[in-house]
């Protein structure tokens, strides 16, 4: 048997990571706690199977560069300059008084200035994934509250991006402290950037353009596997500048492209996955007995992240004229440390400036910080109700500054639609003309800004992957419209609108004929499914074309809607449906036929002109002054100029034809042609 010691390592760490995720997303908790419980589990340090550290972490680079290549494409200038007046000064004051207060910390505990330095901006940052899904899952983003803590956190990634490029730098040597070195990174990290934004802009969207027009998936993929990987590696060997660095200006710049969109798909599977060997790896450095050995340094450092930045947030709020809440918001938001600690700790470690002990100290105080940061918000109403208690204390802080909130009294009948895009956009411009209450759930801020310019309710978040739609008030709506086109998405939103509410109207789209399937056991009460939808308009608009009843096309259409979309099923409702249909009017036409004056039926009754008696043909309907009248009653007069439909065998209509219309005029012979002069 050949041994694949990667193919093991890989495999292994995947599946505990999985099962680590899972249990944490069914307690409630961020994934991220269940990935680094997983690396504990698989490390040296713990009984059972040992990873390979070195293998995971040269995989879990890989993590790191799709990460920040994620951060870069995500990357907003206008989020932060939307809030720029709190973001900007607010996040570089709370991240220096944080690493004060760390380093300050390391030296009463003896550590060197280097590793005090590398706590402090490790825990002044905190986690990007945690901070939006907490905010997502209260609600919370699409408020002023939520947008700070939103642009305060994309100038906390400016910062990250800067730390990490300096880092290298504060590598002591026999001599102390190099300027010299400082300047040297300096410029060539500004040198890469320059070239990338003067060269990579122009290069990078005309690449992937000329790849698309190739229609090939998967060359578009490898073209961003290649430009990020190798920008990457460019940043670091011929730069001198991290890794990390070089894979943020490149997703920096593909987010100006317009291909952006299809990019960040693309590239989503492979960040996650490499995402978790990172956070397994970081969990394998942990060793437990060092932990409880040191609970009491675990204690303070995360204090000083859960408490610490919290205070340093809620006093910055006696400065700034913003409304207390946003402050408070901002204060629970950031009191963790994630991701970006994590990367800023192994660039720590792989410079020596951290020892693997003091870096445990770091992973486990992130690791209980997650852990508690989703019961934080639990505490905003305690919080908030506190200071009230501090009636000089709030008053300053509190600017109030009106806001526009989501109101609860609003969502009262109102129908829930899941996305904005075109078919989101219809639904919510018919809707809104029939004055019918509603609610949009969008996890795109650009739309939100939209549905916020015409006083549209709406509820910032992914409803498929968060706790947001639990906001949605589902138990007073009248309906829920998934307007999303991945399958797994829309079963979600199904499955969670029918667990809260079981009587609500479900309409849901789906991509694929196993989606249908899958949304209709899953209890949808309308499924959608657009490619479908359009082939049966067809066969509709054939029919009707062909002559075949209005009402007849329509009931096998809806047999069919009624059957999944199951054209394949020879034993469905919908093929017995057509079948019934061909059959019954076959060598049977409906004709429209015009009363003339002259006709022996003007003014007769239906039952006095007797026409299926004398003709065998059936008066189905007919139409006077633009009204029409189906199935006439016996005493209905007949008109002139009315239009009578009339169903039979071909010879029986052309009876009817005479009797209704009369006998044809009788055309003139060659002798019976009067000349005139």
């Amino acid at each position: 048997m050949h041994e694949l010691p990667l193919l093991i390592n890989i495999s292994i760490a995947l599946i505990v990571a999985f099962l680590g995720g899972t249990i944490a997303r069914k307690i409630g908790l961020p994934t991220i706690v269940g990935y680094l419980l997983a690396g504990i589990i698989i490390g040296p340090f713990t009984p059972g199977f040992k990873g390979d550290v070195e293998t995971i972490r040269q995989l879990a680079e890989l993590g790191v560069i799709f990460l920040m290549f994620g951060v870069g494409l995500h990357f907003s200038f206008s989020d932060l300059w939307r809030v720029r007046d709190i973001a900007i000064p607010g996040a570089l004051i709370q991240t220096a008084l944080a690493t004060l207060l760390a380093f300050g910390l390391s030296q009463l505990w003896g550590w060197s200035i280097a590793s005090g330095i590398v706590l402090g901006l490790s825990i002044s940052v905190a986690s990007t994934v945690v901070l939006l899904r907490g905010l997502m899952d209260q609600s919370l983003l699409n408020t002023s509250h939520g947008q700070a803590a939103v642009g305060w956190l994309v100038m906390e990634d400016i910062l990250s991006v800067l730390i990490l490029v300096l880092m290298p730098t504060l590598a002591m040597n026999g001599e102390g402290f190099n300027w010299q070195d400082l300047v040297v990174t300096l410029l060539k990290a500004a040198a890469f950037v320059a070239i990338m934004f003067f060269v990579g802009v122009r290069l990078f969207p005309w690449l992937l353009n000329k790849i698309a027009h190739t229609r090939s998936r998967e060359l578009f993929i490898l073209a961003i596997l290649a430009i990020t990987l190798g920008t990457a590696m460019g940043a670091s060997e011929l730069f001198g500048v991290s890794l990390a660095l070089g894979a943020f200006v490149a997703g920096a710049i593909i987010s100006q492209s317009h291909l952006s969109h299809q990019v960040g798909a693309d590239i989503f599977a492979f960040r996650e996955a490499f995402s978790v060997l990172f956070f397994v790896s970081v969990g394998m450095l942990v060793n437990p007995t060092f932990l409880w050995q040191n609970i009491g340094h675990v204690a303070i450092i995360t204090a000083l992240v859960v408490l610490g930045k919290s205070t340093i947030v809620i006093l910055m709020g006696l400065f700034f004229p913003r409304p207390a809440r946003t402050f408070l918001v901002i204060a629970v938001g950031l009191a963790q440390v994630g991701e970006f600690s994590f990367i800023l700790g192994q660039a720590g470690l792989s410079l020596n400036l951290l020892t693997a002990d003091q870096y445990s100290l770091i992973l486990a105080a992130s690791l209980v910080s997650i852990t508690i940061n989703p019961l934080m918000y639990k505490l905003l109403p305690w919080l908030e109700k506190t200071l009230q208690h501090l009636p000089g204390f709030w008053k300053r802080m509190d600017a109030s500054i009106p806001l526009v909130e989501l109101k609860e009294e609003d969502l009262q009948d109102h129908v829930v639609i899941v996305g904005y895009g075109r078919i989101g956009k219809h639904l919510v411009d018919v809707l809104e003309s029939l004055h019918i209450p509603l609610l949009v759930i969008e996890s795109d801020m650009e739309r939100i800004d939209l549905l916020n310019q015409r006083k549209i309710p709406t509820l910032y978040g992914d409803a498929a992957n968060s706790e947001v739609i639990t906001h949605a008030h589902l138990g007073k709506a009248r309906a829920i419209i998934s307007t999303v086109p991945e399958d797994s998405s829309a079963a979600t939103v199904v499955t969670a609108a029918r667990d809260i509410n079981p009587d609500l109207s479900i309409i849901a789209r789906a991509a694929s004929l196993e989606g249908v399937q899958n949304l209709n056991k899953l209890g949808a009460t309308h499924i959608v499914h657009p490619e479908l939808e359009g082939g049966l308009e067809l066969v509709h608009h054939t029919l009707l074309s062909l002559g075949f009843p209005l009402r007849e096309v329509h009931s096998y259409a809806d047999a069919v809607r009624r059957d999944n979309y199951d054209i394949d099923s020879i034993t469905g409702e919908e093929h017995r449906s057509l079948h019934n249909l061909l059959t019954a009017f076959e060598g049977i036409e409906i004709t429209w036929a015009t009363l003339r004056p002259e006709s022996p039926i003007a003014g007769k009754t239906l039952a006095e002109a007797n026409i299926r008696s004398r003709t065998g043909a059936s008066v189905v309907a007919f139409i006077r002054g633009g009204q029409l009248t189906a199935n006439p009653k016996s005493m209905t007069v007949f008109e002139a100029d009315d239009r009578i439909g009339i169903i039979g065998e071909q010879d029986q209509i052309d009876a009817a034809r005479e009797l209704v219309e009369g006998p044809p005029e009788p055309m003139l012979g060659p002798d019976e042609i009067m000349v005139t002069d």
